[in-house]
């Protein structure tokens, strides 16, 4: 080992720690390559694009020549947007113009104005919907929580007039988020937009959901508004509700102590017009109020003290499953189950 090398590494030994590791890793990195899977493209300008030498951007106007609080915008962005203006004011609807969406909205696609302009040159220039579409696929899949994305979804397949492939998308794209809140009011939209509430394969398919994940509160929530939330306020029939208690009653034995079908259950009863104690001896199941120790479904027992409370009396028994709740399974909210308890005698004092 040369002098050198020697002075350096005692050097070395009386730097600080973070110190000598920098210079431990700089010594390192000479003897490495690293290569990059994915590099950026390069930015575009359109000022030395001989297809738009005929326009002059507009600038945009942040408020004077010391705004207060302007964006720092990247040079192309700023450029793409300052000819998206000059064609929006010269009302231009046009192949280039489409790219220049495209363009502007890979940089920033929660920007609503560019979507809407979008829309409105695919209109204008009768470009065929389904290339939208599959323009809009990988787009969607890039940036799952974008709303503008669906919105402008929901104008293409609205004047598509065809719901052909949705399904199968929307299934995509909930496998990257089961709980995507976008694409399940989308998913909404199309079942509204083409009458799919009596469609078999859609209801079939919030039960593969469900089977899933039995804790999928979004897939509860569109269950229901297949079978209730969307059909205006139309009382289910006999037989659906059967299938509708006994169908959540399977997924609450594998689960009780999840909420969602326990609050699927109550609005199916509520549709149905049929009072909570129809489900009695279901709950009971799960929360006993002989068997204090043995509760299984906090969920069970609330219910329990709501029927509990609309039979004549059987006040105690309300007050008794409220109690277990205040104080045993579910204490974070005794304040509410001691107020529900409160509830009860002030009914015994207006009766």
């Amino acid at each position: 080992m040369s002098l050198q090398l020697i002075r350096s590494f005692i050097a070395n030994i009386f730097l600080s720690p973070f110190a000598f590791l920098r210079i431990i890793l700089l010594r390192l990195r000479k003897g490495f390559t690293y290569t990059s899977e994915y590099t950026m493209p390069p930015p575009k300008f359109y000022h030395d694009d001989e297809a738009w030498k005929d326009v002059e951007p507009l600038p945009q106007d942040d408020g004077g020549m010391h705004p207060l609080a302007a964006i720092a915008y990247t040079e192309e962005y700023s450029e793409a947007m300052g000819y998206l203006r000059a064609v929006m004011a010269s009302n231009e609807f046009s192949e280039r113009v489409l790219g220049l969406t495209e363009h502007i909205i890979s940089m920033n696609p929660a920007h609503y104005t560019v979507w809407l302009y979008r829309a409105k040159t695919i209109s204008e220039l009768g470009k065929p919907l389904q290339d939208e579409i599959e323009w809009l696929n990988p787009t969607a899949l890039k940036h799952l929580k974008n709303y503008q994305i669906w919105h402008h979804r929901q104008t293409i397949i609205d004047a598509l007039g065809s719901p052909e492939g949705e399904a199968e998308f929307v299934s995509q794209m909930l496998e990257k988020d089961e709980k995507n809140y976008h694409v399940w009011s989308y998913r909404q939209w199309l079942v509204k937009r083409f009458d799919l509430f009596d469609n078999l394969e859609e209801l079939q398919w919030t039960e593969s959901m469900i089977d899933a994940d039995v804790r999928n509160n979004s897939a509860w929530n569109h269950r229901y508004y297949l079978v209730i939330g969307g059909r205006e306020g139309h009382a289910p029939s006999e037989e659906v509700t059967k299938r509708e208690i006994e169908y959540t009653k399977e997924a609450i034995r594998k689960a009780s102590q999840n909420q969602s079908p326990w609050n699927y259950l109550k609005g199916i009863l509520r549709a149905a017009q049929l009072p909570k104690s129809t489900i009695k001896s279901f709950a009971t199941e799960f929360a006993d109020l002989e068997a204090p120790d043995d509760v299984y479904s906090s969920h069970a027992l609330d219910l329990l003290a709501d029927i509990y409370a609309e039979e004549e009396n059987n006040k105690e028994s309300a007050e008794k499953a409220l109690d277990l709740l205040a104080t045993r399974y579910d204490p974070i909210r005794a304040n509410y189950w001691n107020y529900r308890k409160g509830l009860l005698s002030q009914s015994e004092v207006a009766a």
